[in-house]
């Protein structure tokens, strides 16, 4: 297979490897929490990205506070899993993620050491918080594992015939009118393999079940344990 066609191929089966993974590493498999897992979810992002540009940029770290020699087990066990998974053509999947596993561990060792050095960053939490709610857009982020609603604005509560707060901790799926479900889980799997932001017409579903046609723009934002899907709609 070409690159292209590889990261197409881990896309599609990323589900498939991560049960393998799962029976491979039994207890030892990290939880969805845990700062491990967001790595190799990071990880799988740079190297879906990178095969399907052709380049890898620098892989994506912000706010992973793991040590590399804590990560690399875990990327060996991955791909072992997606080669086997691929069955005939797992070397040549292997030789394509061998470089890709080896960057992106460097990258992990030098930002350790640049954290060293640098010491703990400081976020201006109440500042973005305030600037979300101000936003006219509705805005909902949301838990691409998990499937459900971490954050939201006033405005989608508005847009919903909702509260804010009754937004927070929802089933995505419970916004979704049904027959919609597939379509918003595809967006949310290629945005978790390193997609770029995407665009698109949909329908919602409010508080009382009628349809709300939108326009919506989805943003991948990874966290230290969560990786979120950063959802803006506007009534069309």
């Amino acid at each position: 297979m070409q690159h292209r066609e590889l990261a197409a191929w881990l896309i599609a089966r990323r589900r498939g490897i991560e049960r393998v993974l799962a029976s491979q590493l039994g207890e030892a498999a990290p939880g969805p929490g845990d700062p491990e897992a967001e790595a190799l979810r990071r990880f799988r992002s740079f190297a879906a990205a990178a095969l399907q540009r052709g380049a890898a940029s620098p892989p994506s770290l912000d706010g992973l506070r793991v040590p590399e020699a804590r990560v690399a087990p875990l990327l060996e066990a991955w791909c072992g899993a997606a080669a086997s998974v691929a069955g005939e053509r797992g070397p040549a999947l292997r030789a394509a993620l061998e470089p890709l596993v080896a960057r992106f561990r460097a990258a992990l060792r030098e930002t350790a050491r640049a954290r060293r050095r640098s010491g703990a960053p400081r976020a201006g939490r109440r500042a973005v918080r305030a600037a979300i709610d101000r936003v006219a857009d509705a805005f909902l982020a949301i838990d691409v594992d998990a499937r459900r609603v971490v954050d939201a604005n006033p405005a989608a509560g508005a847009l919903l015939g909702t509260s804010r707060d009754a937004l927070l901790g929802a089933d995505a799926g419970s916004l979704l009118p049904e027959g919609e479900h597939e379509a918003w889980w595809t967006h949310l799997d290629a945005l978790a393999e390193g997609g770029d932001a995407r665009r698109f017409r949909a329908t919602l579903r409010g508080a009382d079940g009628s349809p709300l046609p939108v326009e919506a723009s989805l943003t991948r934002y990874a966290k230290r344990a969560q990786l979120l899907a950063l959802l803006l709609v506007r009534p069309r």
